[in-house]
């Protein structure tokens, strides 16, 4: 009879044991969701590495680890084209197409990043070497303005020299990037994504000044 009782209690710790952990997986902040369908439309054979996170093209950087500040101090990012051609020659661009928001982009496109002159030897191993027109600048969205989009772009050059106006150097923010694309007969890129993040200060986790949950303004529409 006794060993029946010890039985049926440790059956009974196993189960509380199993809902319990159940409980903590569901809570658990540190979930990569992945961007909306028509976000989503941009992700086409492009994949961008960060330490720690690894992948994270078409997702939400997640709200756990401090990772929304973490992104905002680390170097840039693997950048890996597998679809590219050995022998040729590729553009690399990154833009926030939300700055300084979503909801009111008056300084839209916002250049992070601009590298020309990347063999596809490279491109394909994730090595952005070439003409850096713009140096890496991480993504930092500015406090209360919600999530912003951070989008990657991948040209192929086609033996033009490709250069930025000296009204374009003088600000990365407002960029034409459409003008741009013209000038240099960039059509259609060859690869892209986007991941979508906002102010570590606004993470769910965190209490405004008033008492209340920050939440964040401009989230796209799940």
């Amino acid at each position: 009879m006794g060993s029946t009782m010890r039985l049926a209690t440790a059956v009974l710790l196993l189960g509380l044991i199993m809902v319990v952990t159940g409980g903590e997986e569901e809570n658990d902040p540190c979930v990569y969701e992945a961007i909306s369908n028509d976000d989503a439309l941009l992700c086409k054979g492009l994949e961008v590495l960060y330490p720690e996170l690894g992948n994270i093209g078409c997702m939400y950087v997640p709200d756990c680890s401090n990772y929304r500040q973490k992104i905002t101090r680390w170097p840039g990012p693997i950048v890996k084209f597998h679809g590219a051609l050995e022998d040729a020659t590729y553009i690399l661009i990154m833009v926030d197409p939300d700055a300084p928001s979503r909801s009111s982009p008056t300084a839209r496109f916002w250049r992070h990043w601009l590298v020309t002159d990347i063999s596809g030897t490279d491109m394909k191993k994730g090595k952005i070497q070439g003409q850096e027109l713009s140096s890496y600048q991480p993504p930092s969205p500015p406090a209360h303005t919600g999530f912003h989009r951070y989008q990657f772009f991948v040209y192929l050059q086609e033996g033009k020299t490709i250069s930025l106006l000296s009204k374009e150097n003088k600000t990365r923010g407002s960029w034409d990037m459409d003008k741009f694309l013209n000038r240099f007969h960039l059509n259609e890129p060859e690869a892209s994504t986007q991941f979508l993040t906002q102010n570590y200060q606004d993470s769910s986790g965190l209490q405004s000044p008033g008492g209340g949950e920050n939440e964040p303004k401009d989230k796209p529409k799940q």
